[in-house]
């Protein structure tokens, strides 16, 4: 059993004991402390905090305890109810909330389930707020309020709105996708991906043919968006000879793409791709994570703007998006944010705009993928015994690579701009490895450069 406390929330298993996973008891505790957090920085006013949740089997129960907890502080609730989590961020602003719960573990598998907390931009909280939340938890001593000032309770559907918003946007070309008439398979793994987007894809005339569409939280397979999990979804969208197949991970801010072909069009692209278009019609600068793919630094490069890394993680990547203007930004797992909507990671304007595209290009997506700058990513891993020799190797690591280019930012990345290539290596938040991603135009290259560092890490270990 696993209880997470970090920059993306609070995650853990159901069932087990307090402390050691997401029990009743550790939920009632980080709702409180979330509370207590709102009203010390609002004050004494009436409060409004909007919860949304992905299909999970737990969300029901998970959903009762933080409704009941933060009505207990006197804090109003408008419940989206089965809502994916850029549809929660949208809410907050929509009704001008204080703050926002998102109820799912991401890509985690079906026993899993977490608080995603918002502040009242309907953005995550950052790395400091988190740890006073955390430090407020471990104190614990709540005060509730009395029976005359508990707070109220309404349900409310945000996803057409959310859908409204999309279609609304400037670079979305609602009549030309209306037009072409294109066929999608969409696998939106037994979550509520399969219920806003059908909405989407139905309002934008897109025939949709539905894989894993009913929201039971029984997912089909294995929820992260990776090619071994979309097996069916491939050979779908060529039996049916579908324009392109769409995946979603269960709360649907992250955006997987399958080519005409059967041919997965890789996760690292859907954020290059959509960028692409963006920048062709609006230039500006670009951020994604320092473990994303090089292809979006030279197609931001290649529009003759400036792009930027970030460390790892969606608060880190929209900080950055705000320090520099950027345009559009995100994460190379298929996650896209487009700050004129929202800065959130969001498969339904992802989706709006890549067909945008295929109609203003008139190209097939195999076709789109060829015209992208072509890297391989190799993901690898370094297992410690000892953590504290992660600091070691990593001093040395820099060291020995001291002629090329390196970020610390988060772990160390060295790039090779000579031979577009690079190398990351940051440890694990949850676990005691050093995770390590490398890019360059081939796998063997790749995977190479991966090796020669994690030789240099096993010498140090010993």
């Amino acid at each position: 059993m696993t209880l997470i406390k970090s920059i993306s929330g609070i995650r853990g298993t159901i069932g087990g004991s307090c402390g050691d996973s997401l029990t009743p008891l550790d939920i009632v505790k980080f709702v409180s402390a979330y509370s207590a957090m709102l009203h010390r920085s609002k004050g004494d006013r009436r409060l409004k905090v909007v919860v949304g949740r992905d299909a999970r089997i737990s969300g029901p129960m998970v959903d009762e305890i933080v409704c009941g907890t933060l009505r207990a502080f006197g804090i109003d609730v408008v419940n989206a109810g089965l809502a994916s989590t850029p549809t929660v961020e949208m809410a907050v602003v929509f009704e001008k909330a204080d703050g926002g719960i998102i109820l799912t573990a991401s890509h985690n598998p079906k026993q899993w389930n977490a608080l995603k907390l918002l502040n009242e931009h309907g953005e995550f909280l950052n790395a400091a707020e988190g740890a006073e939340l955390v430090e407020i938890a471990d104190r614990e001593g709540f005060e509730y309020c009395d029976v005359d000032s508990l707070g109220s309770y309404v349900g409310k559907d945000f996803t057409d709105a959310h859908v409204q918003a999309v279609l609304a946007h400037p670079l979305v070309d609602a009549e030309g996708i209306r037009a072409r008439g294109f066929k999608v398979v969409l696998d939106a793994v037994n979550s509520v991906g399969g219920i806003v987007m059908p909405r989407l894809l139905e309002a934008l005339g897109v025939e949709c043919i539905r894989l894993n569409c009913e929201p039971t939280g029984q997912f089909a397979h294995n929820p992260e968006p990776l090619p071994s999990h979309l097996v069916d979804l491939c050979s779908r969208v060529a039996s049916e000879k579908a324009d392109l197949g769409i995946a979603v991970d269960p709360d649907v801010d992250r955006l997987a793409l399958v080519c005409e072909d059967g041919s997965f069009f890789g996760e690292e692209y859907t954020l290059v791709s959509v960028a692409d278009y963006v920048l062709s019609l609006k230039p500006g600068p670009t951020v994604s994570n320092l473990s994303s793919s090089r292809a979006l630094r030279d197609v931001t490069e290649a529009h003759g703007c400036t792009y930027t890394a970030s460390a790892v993680g969606e608060v880190n990547v929209t900080t950055e998006m705000k320090r520099t203007g950027a345009v559009i930004g995100g994460e190379g797992n298929g996650g896209v944010i487009v700050p004129d909507l929202h800065y959130g990671r969001d498969a339904l304007i992802g989706t709006a705009l890549f067909l945008s595209s295929l109609v203003r290009s008139g190209k097939k997506v195999t076709e789109v993928r060829a015209g992208l700058p072509q890297y391989v990513i190799s993901k690898n891993r370094i297992e410690l015994s000892d953590r504290s020799l992660i600091e070691k190797i990593l001093e040395e690591i820099k060291r020995r690579y001291a002629s090329e280019r390196i970020t610390d930012i988060d772990g160390v990345k060295i790039d090779f701009d000579r031979e577009r290539m690079w190398v990351h290596l940051r440890k694990s938040n949850t676990e005691p490895i050093i995770r390590v991603y490398s890019e360059a135009a081939d796998e063997a290259a790749a995977e190479k450069v991966a090796a020669d560092v994690i030789d240099i890490a096993k010498k140090i270990i010993g």
